[in-house]
Order: C-alpha cells, then sequence, then structure tokens
C-alpha cells in the first residue's frame, strides 16, 4: 500500500527531519571547511537545547527515518566528520562523542547545518569551547576534502596540476552537496566532456540513473586548463631602414573602380509569438513520474481546513521534482509544516506548491520551464514518510488551493 503523507499546520514538536540539510538563498549548498579553534564552538547547554529540538533530548534515538542520535546526523555527515572513529552510528556514540562531531560540523557549515532547531536554540559560531570531552581515543587528523562553495567562496582544495593535454584530476574528490546535479558540477567546475565525461568516469559511483546523485557521494573530476606552454621568443629588432639613395620612390596605390553595393536582403518575417501560457517549452508535465496517493478534498482531522489541500506522490526520498509549466519561482526555502518548499507562479496567474522536498535547485526570482528539475522529494516539516504534497492554487499562500489534478489534465498532462 502506498504511502500517506498527513499534514499539520502546526510546528513539529518530535524530531525535526530537516536535520543537516544545508541551504542558502533557497538553493541547497555545502560550505567548505574552515579552520578549527575554540572561538567557533558552542557551550553543552546549546547542544542540550539543540537536541531538545531535534530528539526531546533522547540521544540514542533512531526512529528509521536516516537520522540517528539526539543532534539527528544523517550517516553521510556522521562519516564526513570522523564520527565513525566513535561509533558506527551517532544513536551508538555518547552525548559527548556525539557534540565532538557536532563542533566538526558548526565549523564546517555553520548554524544552518539544523536550520530550524540550530536557530530556536540560539546556536552560532561563537561561543566558549564546551567543558565535556569525548570519552574516546585521540582523533585522527581531519582529512580535507573539497566541496562545493557558496556563491562568492572558493573551496579550500588543492591546486590541480595540468598534464600536457590539459587535462587534470583533482587531488581531492568532488563531495556532492544537496540540490546537485553533473551538470551544475561539470559546468561549475570546468569538466572537460561535460556532464557525459563526469558520468563516465563515476558510473560506479553514481550507479546506472545520471540524473540521481545523493549528498555525500565523492566524485572524480578531470578538469581542464591551460597547460604551461614554451616562453614567448624574444621580439626581434625591426630592420634598420635603407638609405635614402636606395630606396624606391612611392608609387600610388591601385584603385579599383566603384562596384555597386549588394541589394539589401528582405527582412525575415518574424514567427507569430505563442500564447501566454505556451511561453518556455510550450508544454506542462507532472510534478513527478508516479502515482497518486493521498487524493485532493480527502477529509480528516489532520487538516487545519478540515480536507487535504493538495495531492501526495508517494515517492522515495531524492526523487526529482519537475515544475508543472513555464513561470517565476516566487519563493523557495524552509515554510514549516510543509518543510523545504517552492512555489512558482505561471504564465497563467496560477500558481504551484511543491512542499517537504530534501533538496532545492532553483531560487526566488528564477524563470523555469514546464518539465525543469527544480529540487528533490523528501520527508521535511510534518511529514509520516517520503512524498511529494503538490498544490495548484489562486494565490501564493495557503487556502487558495484549487483541483491540481483538473488543472493538469486541461493542459493536456494525462495523470
Amino acid at each position: 500500500m502506498a504511502v500517506r503523507g498527513r499534514h499539520r499546520r502546526y510546528q513539529p514538536s518530535s524530531i525535526n527531519r530537516a536535520s543537516l540539510v544545508v541551504t542558502a538563498g533557497g538553493a541547497g549548498i555545502a560550505l567548505p571547511l574552515v579552520g578549527a579553534g575554540a572561538g567557533h564552538a558552542a557551550t553543552v547547554s546549546t547542544w542540550e537545547k539543540v537536541a531538545a529540538c531535534e530528539s526531546n533530548n533522547n540521544w540514542r534515538i533512531n526512529t528509521g527515518n536516516g537520522y540517528y542520535g539526539g543532534l539527528q546526523f544523517s550517516q553521510s555527515t556522521w562519516r564526513a566528520f570522523g564520527g565513525t572513529e566513535f561509533a558506527a552510528r551517532a544513536d551508538l556514540a555518547t552525548k559527548a562523542q556525539q557534540i565532538a562531531v557536532a563542533e566538526k560540523v558548526l565549523r564546517g557549515q555553520g548554524p544552518q547545518a539544523w536550520p530550524h532547531c540550530g536557530k530556536q536554540a540560539g546556536l552560532t559560531r561563537a561561543g566558549q569551547a564546551p567543558k565535556t570531552a569525548p570519552a574516546a581515543p585521540q582523533a585522527k587528523p581531519q582529512v580535507r576534502v573539497q566541496v562545493k562553495a557558496a556563491p562568492g567562496v572558493k573551496a579550500q582544495a588543492k591546486p590541480a596540476v595540468p598534464s600536457a593535454t590539459g587535462t587534470s584530476v583533482l587531488p581531492n574528490p568532488y563531495v556532492v552537496a544537496p540540490g546537485d546535479s553533473l551538470s551544475a558540477i561539470a559546468q561549475e567546475q570546468h569538466v572537460e566532456g561535460g556532464w557525459q565525461a563526469l558520468y563516465e568516469t563515476n558510473r560506479a559511483t553514481v550507479g546506472a540513473d545520471p540524473d540521481l546523485i545523493f549528498p555525500g557521494q565523492r566524485l572524480t573530476l578531470r578538469v581542464t586548463v591551460a597547460p604551461p606552454g614554451p616562453k614567448p621568443p624574444p621580439q626581434a629588432k625591426p630592420p634598420a631602414a635603407k638609405p635614402p639613395s636606395q630606396t624606391k620612390p612611392p608609387t600610388k596605390p591601385q584603385t579599383k573602380p566603384p562596384t555597386k553595393p549588394p541589394a539589401p536582403k528582405p527582412p525575415a518575417q518574424s514567427k507569430p509569438k505563442p500564447p501566454a501560457e505556451q511561453i518556455g517549452t510550450g508544454s506542462y508535465s507532472a510534478p513527478v513520474d508516479a502515482g497518486i496517493g493521498t487524493a485532493y478534498r480527502v477529509s480528516g482531522s489532520s487538516w487545519s481546513s478540515g480536507y487535504h489541500t493538495g495531492v501526495d506522490f508517494p515517492v522515495p526520498t531524492g526523487t526529482s521534482v519537475k515544475s508543472v509549466g513555464p513561470g517565476k519561482v516566487v519563493s523557495a526555502g524552509w515554510s514549516g509544516a510543509y518543510g523545504y518548499e517552492i512555489v512558482i507562479r505561471h504564465t497563467d496567474g496560477k500558481f504551484s506548491q511543491y512542499a517537504h522536498l530534501s533538496a532545492l535547485s532553483v531560487k526566488q526570482g528564477e524563470e523555469v520551464r514546464g518539465g525543469q528539475r527544480i529540487g528533490r522529494s523528501g520527508s521535511t516539516g510534518n511529514s509520516t514518510g517520503p512524498h511529494l504534497h503538490f498544490e495548484m492554487r489562486t494565490g501564493p499562500g495557503y487556502g487558495s488551493d484549487i483541483d491540481p489534478l483538473k488543472y493538469l489534465r486541461g493542459r493536456g498532462v494525462d495523470i
């Protein structure tokens, strides 16, 4: 039986499954590692406030949702920041050990690694180092890895050494961040051969579907760089002028008779513009390739309006979510009970909403095409399992919903 998500219009009081998902300006990113130091630590009481929000201070919790321990680490984050030196998972480590790894995450990603509970607990990069120390052998020195940098911030990575052909392999792998795609990575990192070459190099890591990559995966990059060339030869001195007696008298340049200018070409007939709803790709599509779970207008006490304001599509976390039509992004970010959501205003004046996402690929103000990927599905906010909650509205906010299936079917979408 398909999983059916339920949505409540109040802030979650239990585990916030958006833990350790980093966003900036609505786009999923991962910040580069920075230097360690006590000035970046948080107090133990602050971490206890974060844990109270994330897990009700249950430092041994494992609910089976992919996040573990009192501070709700994902397994990839626990591994990337050295947690496996203490225990295989965060819920198997002590409170002190979890705080020690959290300090590394705070230094590397900042308080937005806990986007809701970190802010509520007053978590910042400043503060005194916690007095408690993990009861474990001395950890090995942290190995820096190259991660996707925020706009305007360069990733701290060793420079690539160019080869004779101009193609170099970076000494550190690229770590996939939320919202990444192979095409975006190839363009930003100047990968020779584009995303196809990047996929071929990392096929064993990515798998059979090049459109499905996950945060924490490590990709080998072969970037194009300018090979060192030979030094330019010294400029030769200009030849000395001949004595006046040996120079030939100047001759008149040969001029051709004026020719008739070519006749101007007739102006090309411009094609008529498509109607407003056809701007972009000229087509509409379903938001995900999946069947329907909870239908529109289903009654129930789980919703503040008394009924389900959209349609649920039960899909695994990480499934590509597409814009149903051409339009402009009105908002992209955290939205309380809806978790991470995107709202798009379409060319016909209607609005579409995509909720409980795990990653965002667009930002506010961005123009999108029909069928363009805008994010990935998840289970953030008030949700009982991975799925996409989709609405069509007459306005950008809650309470202006219309039948989403009727809207899409009226535009030729077979759903």
